[in-house]
Formats: structure tokens, sequence, C-alpha cells
């Protein structure tokens, strides 16, 4: 299907005013498709052609003010409307959709739990053609009034208040809504379990598959309280009230993203609602995701962006405001260690690859919906977020919610960019914001502060290194040893001092006060967006007495520091492991604990280090696991602990007798996730066979089990098991859904298994485009998301994804994240050659 260009779209908008969808949607047509009626009112400010987007699997009829349309028409997504007339039109398109099993358009599932099936929509970015007709581009909103017809024991959820009709059994009514962007439309159908209540005089709802319900009655005061508080949060700071007529959340099985701000109807993924147990943190992650996607209400659903260059608009803001109103409004009020720990570094590493971009790219380099679907990013969600945490810190609170206040109250139910956004700020503030704006949103990089302590006649001085053309608002940590050295150490702040770092000055000098620091921390409490470096005495502080420091954002903050060094080959992989096996013992934050081993896993043992020292490298992270086990009560701690032990876990022996015992180290008991991550790592260590799998699915037969499954047998190490996984994976029919695909491949690739897998590596990049081109952009994005050969960190992976991409009709959609995995891949060979 063609991308719908920024040229086409400015000049359908040019043409139409768009008032109103009046959809119809019938699900009882059986399990391949689902019937679509839209009814399309719209005005042409002169005569002109245009096109309606739609994607059916049957176009039955097209009437534009009661002519047929030659419905053969139909091309490539785009049914062209000639000859209008300028005035009122009327468009009737009658189809049958097809369901999607990769969660886009309408997806259907049926839950292996029980047999009752649920449907959702995910419109965004590109897919409302696949649920109805539509002028898809999200500067021509318009009312949508929904009506659906589905079983008779279902529930309808929409964007606005879906009510039963009467004397019509099975026949649904939404209210129909402001103007919104097509891409907002949103359906939820099916035997929900409901949870139910009122805040603010609206209607308040939780909602999940009915093999959940269990588990989401036990978790629905927390999910509800942090809903009410960050609500009622908003409506202190925001002058606009809530725009739409209810706040429904449901918790959708088979979801590719995290969550998606429908207006009146937010759909989560469905693990969201935990079947085992869970960290605090995670609890927290759960809350900040409840409260980024409330904030889209007003960024995105209010005030729209015109096009999808200011995806920021939207995202980096929903990514601010969950934190920072999460923190403020809720008992977890340390959310900002927890981005440091284990979001930020997703913005660094994103804006030192390729494809970087700026936070607000010029509208010409986002030319089309393909490129602007690649750019829901690191950048647009963690770099924006950062960057807007320093645009606080240098204009103040009050003039940015006055800014922000501003900017609503001028856009309202219509669209705004960049510019207009900017206007308000500088409106409310009297700053320079758009020069700010142009170092800060129009570039790309990642800037590096280097510090170092030169001794004068008058004491000692700061001098830091600038590297990169940002002005920096920061604060720098002056931190001396006290108690004793060793595992009693503890770092005391002696003075923060806070200083502005102009854009074009290379070099700063600030006088230090007293003796040279212990530790010298630049960007303590993480205000700016930057790449630090420690000074040598730092570097030796660090790694006897890190987790002295009293703050966990200012250890979260170091830990960054440090990983950032390994990655720049400024640092042997191998300090880090030793840094953490004597550091992480004392940590008390379980965000700060997970980060630093699923980097010390993940990356250091599985890619930065040599295949030989990789053993060695899992024993250390389990005898760091096992040390965290023996000296903490906090649960979160222990979990995150364990879940550490049994992944890196070497010894198939022991291993297998925690399984039959029932029980982890340290008295925890298997519960499901922790019984299917076992299982996983004993298939991967060839101590469990498919006999273990079919028995653990027995016991949990639902959707969840029915993945882990697919996971565990995919990681046997077995080339049987290897063909059929492999087989699944690019069979022609494409019957695994979207999560089964992720699964299959979350299982396959193992550095334990690198003699059975090497003749994979080729047919993977072979066979990647032909594939890709087949299922779509999600499916891309999991072939490499889930799917790189990450195991084989080595020149000749190097050079055969080099010529993968010189596929001449590569998707988008597989390109660019195969470009940036193949950056990182010749990184991590270029750290291996340093060290």
């Amino acid at each position: 299907m063609p991308a719908l260009t920024r040229d086409e779209a400015r000049s359908r908008a040019r043409l139409l005013d768009v008032r109103q969808y009046a959809i119809d949607l019938d699900l009882t047509r059986g399990e391949e498709v689902f019937g679509s009626t839209t009814t399309v009112r719209f005005t042409t400010r002169e005569a002109g052609d245009t096109f309606v987007e739609l994607r059916p699997r049957t176009l039955h009829r097209a009437a534009l003010d009661g002519h047929d349309l030659d419905t053969a028409a139909l091309a490539d997504g785009r049914l062209p409307l000639t000859g209008l007339a300028a005035g009122e039109h009327e468009l009737r398109v009658e189809a049958d959709m097809p369901y999607s099993r990769t969660g886009e358009g309408m997806h259907r599932f049926t839950d292996p739990a029980d047999g009752r099936t649920y449907l959702y929509t995910m419109c965004c970015q590109t897919e409302a053609p696949l649920v109805f007709a539509a002028f898809d581009q999200p500067d021509l909103k318009a009312v949508l009034a929904v009506t659906v017809t589905a079983p008779e024991e279902w529930t309808v959820l929409g964007n606005g208040i879906a009510r039963r009709a009467e004397d019509e059994p099975g026949r649904w009514e939404c209210a129909p809504t402001p103007p919104l962007s097509t891409y907002l439309m949103a359906l939820a159908a099916g035997p929900w379990h409901s949870v139910r209540t009122r805040h603010a005089g609206l209607p308040f709802g939780l909602h999940v598959r009915q093999s959940l319900a269990s588990h989401l009655d036990a978790d629905a005061a927390e999910l509800l309280d942090i809903t009410r508080r960050c609500f009622d949060r908003y409506h202190e700071i925001f002058d606009e009230p809530y725009p739409f007529d209810s706040y429904d959340q449901v918790f959708a099985p088979e979801f590719n993203s995290g969550a998606m701000e429908n207006p009146g109807l937010v759909v989560l993924r469905d693990e969201f609602v935990y079947r085992s147990a869970v960290t605090d943190t995670e609890r927290q992650t759960r809350g900040m995701v409840i409260a980024h996607e409330m904030a889209h209400m007003w960024f995105g659903d209010l005030v729209t962006l015109r096009w999808w260059d200011d995806i920021w608009l939207n995202e980096s803001f929903a990514e601010y405001m969950g934190y920072q109103v999460l923190a403020e409004a809720t008992r977890f009020t340390d959310t900002w260690t927890d981005f440091a720990a284990n979001r930020k570094s997703w913005g660094y590493d994103a804006d030192q690859r390729p494809s970087t971009h700026p936070v607000a790219p010029a509208a010409e380099s986002v030319p089309d919906t393909a490129a602007a679907r690649l750019n829901f990013d690191g950048i647009s969600y963690a770099k924006g977020a950062s960057a807007l945490r320093q645009l606080v810190a240098w204009l103040g609170e009050r003039a940015f919610l006055a800014g922000i206040n501003d900017h609503f109250a001028r856009h309202r139910f219509g669209n705004a960019t960049l510019e207009d956004f900017l206007d308000s700020l500088a409106r409310a503030s009297g700053r320079a914001v758009h020069t700010w704006a142009g170092h800060w949103l129009r570039t790309t990089g990642v800037d590096t502060l280097t510090p170092r302590v030169t001794e004068a006649a008058d004491g000692p001085r700061l001098e830091i290194t600038h590297s990169g053309g940002r002005p920096h608002h920061i604060a720098v940590g002056l931190y001396d040893r006290a108690g004793t050295a060793g595992a009693g150490e503890e770092l005391v702040l002696r003075e923060r001092l806070e200083t502005e770092l102009a854009a074009d000055g290379e070099h700063h000098v600030l006088p230090l006060p007293g003796p040279r620091p212990d530790l010298l921390l630049v960007n303590d409490r993480d205000l700016t967006y930057a790449k630090i470096r420690l000074d040598d005495g730092s570097r030796e502080t660090v790694r006897s007495a890190l987790s002295g420091l009293p703050d966990p954002l200012a250890r979260a903050t170091v830990w960054n520091a440090v990983r950032d060094m390994v990655r720049d080959g400024e640092l042997p992989p191998a300090e880090y492991l030793d840094t953490a096996r004597t550091q992480l013992p004392r940590e008390t934050d379980t965000a700060v604990v997970g980060g630093v081993l699923r980097f010390a896993r993940q990356t250091v043992a599985d890619r930065l280090l040599p295949p030989d020292e990789r053993t060695a490298a899992l024993r250390t992270l389990t005898g760091i696991a096992r040390t965290l086990l023996e000296n903490t009560p906090d649960d979160g701690l222990r979990l995150t602990a364990v879940r550490a032990l049994v992944d890196s876990a070497t010894d198939p022996g022991e291993a297998r007798r925690w399984w039959t015992d029932g029980t982890l180290p340290g008295g925890i008991p298997l519960d499901p996730e922790l019984r299917w991550r076992l299982l996983h790592r004993l298939a991967v260590l060839d101590a469990a066979g498919p006999g273990d799998i079919d028995d653990a699915l027995a016991a949990d037969p639902g959707a969840t089990g029915t993945e882990s499954a697919a996971r565990c047998r995919a990681a046997l190490p077995d080339p049987e098991a290897k063909a059929a996984a492999w087989q699944a994976l690019l069979d022609p029919a494409d019957t695994l859904s979207n999560y089964l695909f992720a699964a299959t491949l979350q299982g396959f690739w193992h550095p334990e298994q690198r003699e059975i897998l090497s003749d994979y590596v080729p047919r993977y990049f072979e066979q990647a485009p032909t594939l890709t081109a087949r299922r779509g952009p999600a499916i891309a994005d999991s072939l490499v998301r889930y799917g790189f050969p990450r195991p084989f960190t080595d020149p000749d992976t190097l050079a055969a994804g080099k010529r993968c991409l010189d596929h001449p009709d590569l998707l988008p959609a597989l390109r660019r994240p195969l470009a940036d995995e193949l950056d990182d891949l010749a990184r991590y060979l270029r750290v291996r050659e340093a060290h």
C-alpha cells in the first residue's frame, strides 16, 4: 500500500472539511471478516479530485451523493473521488473488512483458556482504513458516531459512552464524539469482565478478558486510585477540563504497544494485569503508563499534531507528564530514578545510531506516513521527555504550565505545530524559547560533558569540556567519603553547584569550594540530556563506593555514565561487571538493580565480552543475585535477584532441582511467571524436553501459557525443534499471531546454541525481506526487536546484514531497525577490539 505523503495530505486538507463519520460495524459475520458501513459527510471548498482510504477484504458498494461509484477503481487502498463540486457531499461505503492477527486494524483474539473471543481496534498510525473508510490524516478531524452489532452476550466499548439499543439485542450505540482524528477511533468488543465506578461526575471503567478477571479484581483498587489521582492532578495544572464523556481502560490481549491513548477508551496490553508477583518498580511503570495515556487526552487528543513531523508534541509531553504527574499525585514518588535507570538509555542509544533525527524534525524529513511510523522511537519518547525536563529546569514550572494552558486554549479540538507551541511558551515566559528549541529540538546527537579538576593559586577548579552544541542548566554534585572503607563506606553530599553551560562554549571553569571531592558528579539530579564522564578520582570512588551515594537518582546517573563509557569503548566491559559485583549487593533501589543486571547480562556478557568469557560473566551475575537474596528482606529486590539468577544459570543440574522442588533459592516459590522463566532456561540448557513443556502448558493453558510454551519449544537445543520453529515463523499461511511470532523469536537465538544455529544466520537475512513484505510493519518490528541473531556478534553477521540492506524493495519498517542493529553490532565489535 502506498504511504500517504505530506504533500497529498496538505492538498486534501486545503480541499476538504470533514464533519462526521457515521460508522456501523457488524461483528457477527464469522471469524474472518466484519461488516463496515461508513457514511462520511464532508464539504469541498472548491471543485477538485481526491481519494478516500479503505483496505477491505471485499468492497460491496460505494456511493457519492447517492450515485454508485465503480468499486473496481479501488487500488492500493485508495478509492478515487473525482469531479467533486464545491459544497456538501455524502459518501457511503459498504465493505467486509479483514480481522487482524498482527494487532493492526481490528484485531481478533480467541482465548485458549476458555474459547472466548475478543476484538479491539488499533487505528494508529495508518490503520483506520482497515476498520472504516476514512480521509486518514490527523488534521481532518471529525465527529465519530459509531454503532455496532455484536453477539448478544458481548459488551461493546467506544470513544463515547456505549449503550445497548432498546429492543435490538446485540445492537450498541456509542455517543458521538467531539472532533477527533481518524487514528483515534477506538472500539473494544467481547465478553469483558468489567470493574466500574464514577469520578468527577464521569463513568470510569476497567475491562479485561474473563480468564484474567480475578487478577484485575485483585489490583482494581490500586488501578482506580492511580487513575483518579492522576485525573485530579491534571485538573489542578491544566485549565482545560477533561474533554470527553467517560474514561475506560481496557487491558487487551496481543496488543503491540504499551498502550494507546484513544479518547475515552485507553487500550493497554494485558500484561499489566499481573498473574504473578511483581516488583514495586513494575507497578510504578504501570502507573506511569496510566498517567502517560491520560496526558494524551490533552496532548494529542484535544490538541492534535497537524502532520507526523510533530510526533513529539504527543509523545514527548505524555512521557514527561507521565513520570512527573505520577510522582506528584501518587505513592510512586521516585519515578525519575526509574526513568534514568531504565528509560533514558533508550534515547541515548537511538541518538547515536544512523537513524537518529531531531526531536522535532523538519517537515520535509517526514515526507510520508511510512517515514513517520519509524519516529515512534527513543528520540520522540525518552530524549523528548529529557529535553522537556531540561526546559522546565531552565524556564521554571510556572511559566511552562502557563504556556501549555495558552496552547490548549488556542487550539482545543484543533491541530497545532511546534511553532504554535513555542509561541505559547514565549508569550507565557518572555524567554527566548525559539532559540532554545533550535538547539534542543532541531538538532541530533548527544552532548558529552567531561569534568577535570585542576589546581590554581586560589584553590581547585572544575573544568567542564562540553562536546556538542546545546545549552545546559545543570547541577554538579560534590561528594566526600565518610564511614569505613569498603562495605560500610558512604558518600556525603558536600555541596551541589548549579550552573549554566552556554551552547557555544567548549570549556567552562567553576571554582570548587574546599578540597577536591572524592566524587564529582556532573548532571547531579539528572536535569539534562547528555553523556557525562567521570574524572579519574571519581572513577575510582565509583568502583569502591558507588552504592554509598545517598540518592538513588544520583546512583542511577552514575550507572548511566559507566554504561556510556563501556559502550563508547572508554571503560573495559569487565570493569562494569566488577563494579556491579562490588556495588549492587548494597543497592536498595529495585529500578537501579534491574537496569544494571539487564545491561550486564544482555549487553556485557552476551555481546561485548568474547564468547569464551561469557560463562564466567554469567557466574559473576548469579553470584551477585545470590548475595542480594542473602542480604535483603525487600521483596522487590529479591524478585529482581531471583529472576537474574534463573536467567543466568549455568548449572543445568541445579536448575533442574529448582524445578523439581518447586522453589527457588531464598525460598521463593515458582509462581506462573517464574515457572515459565525457569522452564525456558532449562530448555536452553538442554535440561527440559517437550514433555515438560506439554505438562506446563496443560497446567497453564491460557494465552500467556501458550506463548510461553512456544518460546520454550523454540529454545530447545535440538535441530528438529529449531527447524519447526523456523518453519512456523516463515509459514506462508501466516498462522502465528503477533505475540506467538514474537515468543517464538524470543526462544530461538541463544549464545549457548551457536553451533546448531549458525546456518540460520544467512537464512535470516535472506528471508527477512520477503516475510516482512508479506506480513507488514508490526511483524517487521518483531523480527528485528526479538529475532536479530545477536549471539553472532562477529564480522560475518555484520557483512550479511549489510548485504540485506542492499535489497532494493526492503520495507522501511525493516530497513531502519535493521540498520540500527547493525550499527550496534559494529559498535560492539569496536569495543571488543579495544579491550
